[in-house]
Protein backbone atom coordinates (compact mmCIF):
# COMPACT_ATOMS: atom_id res chain seq x y z
CA UNK A 1 0.00 0.00 0.00
CA UNK A 2 1.15 3.25 -0.98
CA UNK A 3 1.66 6.42 1.31
CA UNK A 4 -1.36 8.15 -0.80
CA UNK A 5 -3.61 5.09 -0.31
CA UNK A 6 -2.66 5.41 3.21
CA UNK A 7 -3.67 8.69 3.34
CA UNK A 8 -7.13 8.84 1.28
CA UNK A 9 -8.37 5.54 1.54
CA UNK A 10 -7.56 5.03 -2.03
CA UNK A 11 -6.79 8.33 -4.10
CA UNK A 12 -6.68 12.05 -3.48
CA UNK A 13 -9.88 14.46 -4.38
CA UNK A 14 -7.81 17.24 -5.38
CA UNK A 15 -4.13 16.82 -7.10
CA UNK A 16 -1.82 20.52 -6.96
CA UNK A 17 1.38 20.82 -8.27
CA UNK A 18 3.90 23.31 -8.78
CA UNK A 19 5.75 23.96 -11.78
CA UNK A 20 9.40 25.54 -11.87
CA UNK A 21 11.66 22.22 -10.57
CA UNK A 22 8.71 20.19 -9.99
CA UNK A 23 7.02 19.33 -13.65
CA UNK A 24 9.53 21.43 -15.90
CA UNK A 25 13.72 22.03 -15.76
CA UNK A 26 13.25 25.44 -16.66
CA UNK A 27 15.89 27.17 -15.39
CA UNK A 28 18.19 27.19 -18.15
CA UNK A 29 15.83 29.42 -20.06
CA UNK A 30 15.49 31.75 -17.12
CA UNK A 31 19.03 31.98 -16.61
CA UNK A 32 19.77 32.44 -20.32
CA UNK A 33 17.38 35.66 -19.88
CA UNK A 34 18.94 36.56 -16.69
CA UNK A 35 22.19 36.33 -18.31
CA UNK A 36 21.24 38.51 -21.76
CA UNK A 37 19.44 41.16 -20.07
CA UNK A 38 22.54 41.65 -17.89
CA UNK A 39 25.10 41.45 -20.82
CA UNK A 40 22.77 44.25 -22.70
CA UNK A 41 23.34 46.48 -19.36
CA UNK A 42 27.10 46.27 -19.35
CA UNK A 43 27.16 44.16 -16.00
CA UNK A 44 28.76 40.23 -15.36
CA UNK A 45 26.43 37.57 -15.74
CA UNK A 46 25.52 35.13 -13.02
CA UNK A 47 25.36 32.40 -14.76
CA UNK A 48 23.09 29.27 -14.39
CA UNK A 49 24.06 27.80 -10.89
CA UNK A 50 23.78 30.74 -9.35
CA UNK A 51 20.18 31.13 -11.00
CA UNK A 52 19.43 27.93 -9.88
CA UNK A 53 19.35 29.17 -6.29
CA UNK A 54 17.09 32.10 -7.24
CA UNK A 55 14.08 30.82 -8.84
CA UNK A 56 10.80 30.19 -7.19
CA UNK A 57 9.93 33.13 -5.50
CA UNK A 58 8.79 34.89 -8.29
CA UNK A 59 9.43 37.68 -11.23
CA UNK A 60 10.42 40.36 -8.29
CA UNK A 61 12.01 38.26 -5.88
CA UNK A 62 14.81 36.87 -8.81
CA UNK A 63 15.04 40.70 -10.06
CA UNK A 64 16.02 41.45 -6.09
CA UNK A 65 18.88 38.56 -6.20
CA UNK A 66 19.68 39.49 -9.97
CA UNK A 67 20.26 43.26 -9.18
CA UNK A 68 21.66 42.96 -5.24
CA UNK A 69 25.04 44.16 -6.91
CA UNK A 70 22.86 47.64 -8.08
CA UNK A 71 21.09 48.54 -4.77
CA UNK A 72 19.20 51.76 -4.54
CA UNK A 73 19.23 52.66 -8.54
CA UNK A 74 14.89 52.08 -9.43
CA UNK A 75 15.89 53.03 -12.75
CA UNK A 76 18.48 50.67 -12.93
CA UNK A 77 16.07 48.01 -11.17
CA UNK A 78 13.26 49.26 -13.87
CA UNK A 79 15.52 48.38 -16.96
CA UNK A 80 16.53 45.16 -15.88
CA UNK A 81 12.91 43.80 -15.50
CA UNK A 82 12.01 45.03 -18.64
CA UNK A 83 14.83 43.65 -20.55
CA UNK A 84 14.45 40.40 -18.61
CA UNK A 85 10.97 40.34 -19.58
CA UNK A 86 11.36 40.83 -23.40
CA UNK A 87 14.50 38.29 -23.40
CA UNK A 88 12.28 35.63 -21.11
CA UNK A 89 9.36 36.21 -23.16
CA UNK A 90 11.62 35.47 -26.10
CA UNK A 91 12.32 32.54 -25.24
CA UNK A 92 10.50 30.86 -22.61
CA UNK A 93 10.80 26.99 -23.89
CA UNK A 94 14.20 26.62 -25.60
CA UNK A 95 15.58 24.35 -23.41
CA UNK A 96 13.13 23.53 -20.45
CA UNK A 97 11.54 20.39 -20.23
CA UNK A 98 9.09 17.82 -18.58
CA UNK A 99 11.16 16.25 -15.70
CA UNK A 100 11.15 12.16 -16.48
CA UNK A 101 7.69 10.61 -15.57
CA UNK A 102 5.64 13.83 -15.43
CA UNK A 103 4.18 13.10 -18.40
CA UNK A 104 2.81 9.77 -17.52
CA UNK A 105 2.04 10.65 -14.39
CA UNK A 106 -0.12 13.46 -14.91
CA UNK A 107 -2.43 11.53 -17.31
CA UNK A 108 -3.20 8.73 -14.98
CA UNK A 109 -3.69 11.55 -12.09
CA UNK A 110 -6.01 13.51 -14.04
CA UNK A 111 -8.07 10.02 -14.24
CA UNK A 112 -8.26 10.00 -10.05
CA UNK A 113 -9.36 13.76 -9.69
CA UNK A 114 -8.99 17.46 -11.12
CA UNK A 115 -5.26 18.89 -11.15
CA UNK A 116 -4.26 22.12 -10.12
CA UNK A 117 -0.74 23.86 -11.48
CA UNK A 118 -0.20 26.55 -8.22
CA UNK A 119 3.15 28.72 -9.15
CA UNK A 120 4.33 32.02 -8.59
CA UNK A 121 5.60 32.34 -12.09
CA UNK A 122 3.86 35.66 -13.78
CA UNK A 123 1.04 34.41 -16.11
CA UNK A 124 2.53 36.04 -19.09
CA UNK A 125 5.25 33.16 -19.01
CA UNK A 126 3.28 30.55 -17.31
CA UNK A 127 0.63 30.04 -19.72
CA UNK A 128 2.82 30.06 -22.67
CA UNK A 129 5.35 27.57 -21.16
CA UNK A 130 2.80 24.85 -20.41
CA UNK A 131 1.07 25.11 -23.20
CA UNK A 132 4.28 24.70 -25.68
CA UNK A 133 5.26 21.32 -23.31
CA UNK A 134 1.41 19.72 -23.82
CA UNK A 135 0.42 19.22 -20.55
CA UNK A 136 -1.86 22.98 -20.42
CA UNK A 137 -4.92 20.81 -21.10
CA UNK A 138 -3.84 18.53 -18.34
CA UNK A 139 -5.27 21.12 -16.04
CA UNK A 140 -8.56 22.39 -14.61
CA UNK A 141 -7.26 25.41 -13.16
CA UNK A 142 -3.95 27.43 -13.43
CA UNK A 143 -2.98 29.56 -10.96
CA UNK A 144 -0.01 31.74 -11.81
CA UNK A 145 2.01 34.06 -9.49
CA UNK A 146 -0.35 37.35 -10.37
CA UNK A 147 -3.69 35.39 -10.18
CA UNK A 148 -4.09 36.12 -6.94
CA UNK A 149 -3.27 38.58 -4.00
CA UNK A 150 -0.80 36.48 -2.71
CA UNK A 151 1.42 34.08 -3.91
CA UNK A 152 3.13 31.20 -2.20
CA UNK A 153 4.45 30.74 0.60
CA UNK A 154 0.98 32.31 1.78
CA UNK A 155 -2.44 29.71 1.93
CA UNK A 156 -4.20 31.98 -0.40
CA UNK A 157 -3.51 29.90 -3.95
CA UNK A 158 -4.01 26.30 -1.90
CA UNK A 159 -7.17 27.95 0.00
CA UNK A 160 -8.97 29.53 -3.14
CA UNK A 161 -8.16 26.11 -4.79
CA UNK A 162 -9.88 23.95 -2.32
CA UNK A 163 -12.81 26.75 -2.18
CA UNK A 164 -12.75 26.68 -5.96
CA UNK A 165 -13.44 22.78 -6.32
CA UNK A 166 -15.30 22.48 -3.03
CA UNK A 167 -12.74 20.38 -1.47
CA UNK A 168 -11.69 19.46 2.48
CA UNK A 169 -7.63 20.10 2.72
CA UNK A 170 -7.53 16.46 4.63
CA UNK A 171 -8.50 14.99 0.92
CA UNK A 172 -5.85 17.32 -1.29
CA UNK A 173 -2.55 17.06 -1.44
CA UNK A 174 0.55 19.47 -2.69
CA UNK A 175 3.29 18.04 -4.69
CA UNK A 176 6.45 20.83 -5.42
CA UNK A 177 10.36 21.18 -4.57
CA UNK A 178 10.64 23.80 -2.70
CA UNK A 179 9.80 25.78 1.04
CA UNK A 180 6.93 27.57 -0.74
CA UNK A 181 5.28 24.95 -1.58
CA UNK A 182 5.13 22.96 2.07
CA UNK A 183 4.69 26.42 4.25
CA UNK A 184 1.81 26.97 1.46
CA UNK A 185 0.18 23.64 1.74
CA UNK A 186 0.47 23.41 5.18
CA UNK A 187 -1.23 26.50 6.24
CA UNK A 188 -4.04 25.35 4.47
CA UNK A 189 -4.46 22.54 5.63
CA UNK A 190 -2.89 19.89 3.10
CA UNK A 191 -0.59 17.55 3.12
CA UNK A 192 2.84 17.82 0.61
CA UNK A 193 5.16 15.52 -1.44
CA UNK A 194 8.63 17.19 -2.06
CA UNK A 195 10.25 16.02 -4.56
CA UNK A 196 13.99 16.11 -4.31
CA UNK A 197 15.43 17.18 -8.07
CA UNK A 198 13.90 20.54 -7.58
CA UNK A 199 15.39 24.11 -6.79
CA UNK A 200 14.18 24.91 -3.74
CA UNK A 201 16.60 28.08 -3.22
CA UNK A 202 19.91 25.77 -2.29
CA UNK A 203 18.22 24.30 0.52
CA UNK A 204 18.22 20.71 1.18
CA UNK A 205 14.32 19.40 1.03
CA UNK A 206 14.44 17.28 4.24
CA UNK A 207 14.57 20.56 6.31
CA UNK A 208 11.38 21.75 5.14
CA UNK A 209 9.70 18.87 7.06
CA UNK A 210 7.05 17.94 3.97
CA UNK A 211 5.12 14.58 4.23
CA UNK A 212 6.47 12.74 2.50
CA UNK A 213 9.91 13.00 -0.09
CA UNK A 214 10.18 11.02 -3.10
CA UNK A 215 12.92 10.86 -5.99
CA UNK A 216 10.88 9.57 -8.84
CA UNK A 217 7.27 10.58 -9.92
CA UNK A 218 7.08 6.81 -10.58
CA UNK A 219 7.04 6.85 -6.59
CA UNK A 220 3.49 8.28 -6.69
CA UNK A 221 1.89 5.71 -8.73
Amino acid sequence: MTELEKWFAGQPELMMFDLDGTLVDSVADVAAAVDRMRREMNLPEPGLDKVRNWVGRGAEALLDKVMADCPGQPALRQEAGERFACAYSEAVHVHSRLFEGVDAALKLFATWCPLVCITNKPWRYTQPLLASLGIDERFALILAGDSLLHKKPHALPVLHTLHHFGVQPQRALMVGDSRNDVIAAHAAGVRCIALTWGYNHGEPIEDCSPDWIVDAFADLL
